[in-house]
């Protein structure tokens, strides 16, 4: 079976990718190749299509391909809160949570993150096109199997953009390297409460699947929580999962990033959050009505499997 994610060079999605790297899907009984598909609406596309069996993405992510959730759900979360970081460069010397100073500004942000940051910004009391903050595509190095996190803090070393709003790991270089500084880190807090629960990382598959082979729908619950659990226990096995996933550089990262995200290492898809990405979602356009039944987001019959 295969499973797509549509940033692997990544902490984003670390859990479900890790849980092949260390031979979690093979002890709950099932053998899972992990794939890149990107961007992000080309790995629920490839879900919708059967070309992959499950995706490790964004929770509101199969919306893109599935619309109003018909044929697809959510069976965990692999960590909990919105997960992307705002960096800018760090000689601009904005300070942590001071949006204000994006007045003027260029940020380069995929379009599917895009909208998030445009809605936090929104949430801010910010009109970010009244204050002049241009969102823009990311940069593109041809030739590179890279994610947009790490050629974004690439771009930010070369002043080509004067910010991005991207995962962790570009977060992690462009901050290691002395190029860019963390402004908003809203998992840990930063900026509007509201937009804690716009999205998180999660697993999704389809209705048929579940119907068709519940079992191996259970054993991905069953192996990714045992990652969780694992690298909770011993972040230092980051390192040993990135080596076989990542190239050495980001490998060298991946454990340090991953022993801060263990906070929000967690399975558990709550009522709660599934109303406020619902509320996103709608008013990204990306589901018809603001609220939507738990049931019809959640295969609620492998939540047991959480604990």
């Amino acid at each position: 079976m295969r499973l797509a994610v549509p940033d692997l060079v990544s902490n984003s999605y670390f859990p479900c990718a890790a849980a092949a790297a260390l031979g979690a899907y093979e002890a709950c009984g099932l053998h899972i190749n992990v794939v890149h598909i990107s961007p992000v609406e080309a790995c629920a596309a490839a879900l919708r299509d059967g070309d992959v069996d499950f995706i490790g993405a964004s929770a509101h992510a199969p919306l893109t391909a599935f619309p109003d959730w018909r044929g697809a759900r959510l069976l965990c979360a692999q960590s909990q809160r919105l997960y992307w970081f705002l960096v800018m460069r760090s000689d601009l010397g904005i300070a942590r949570g001071d949006l204000s100073a994006l007045a003027g500004r260029t940020i380069a942000a995929v379009p599917f993150v895009a909208v998030a940051l445009d809605r936090i910004l929104a949430a801010a009391g910010i009109d970010r096109r009244a204050a002049g903050i241009e969102i823009v595509s990311p940069p593109h190095t041809p030739g590179r199997a890279v994610n947009f996190g790490v050629a974004a803090a690439e771009a930010l070393a070369r002043r080509d953009i004067d910010g991005f709003f991207a995962n962790g790991m570009g977060a992690e270089i462009a901050v290691t390297r002395g190029v860019g500084s963390i402004v908003l880190d809203v998992r840990r807090g930063d900026g509007p409460p509201e937009c804690f629960d716009y999205t998180m990382p999660a697993v999704a598959t389809t209705d048929a699947l579940i119907a068709r082979d519940p079992d191996a729908a259970a054993a991905v619950v069953r192996a990714v929580v045992r990652t969780q659990k694992a690298l909770a226990a011993d972040p230092a096995l980051a390192a040993t999962a990135g080596r076989t996933l990542f190239p050495a550089a980001e490998a060298e990262l991946i454990a340090g990033i991953v022993a801060r995200d263990i906070p929000y290492y967690s399975p558990v898809i709550s009522e709660r959050f599934v109303s406020c990405m619902s509320r996103y979602a709608h008013a990204v356009g990306l589901l018809s009505v603001e609220e939507v039944p738990y049931e019809t987001v959640v295969a609620t019959q492998f939540s047991s499997l959480w604990a």
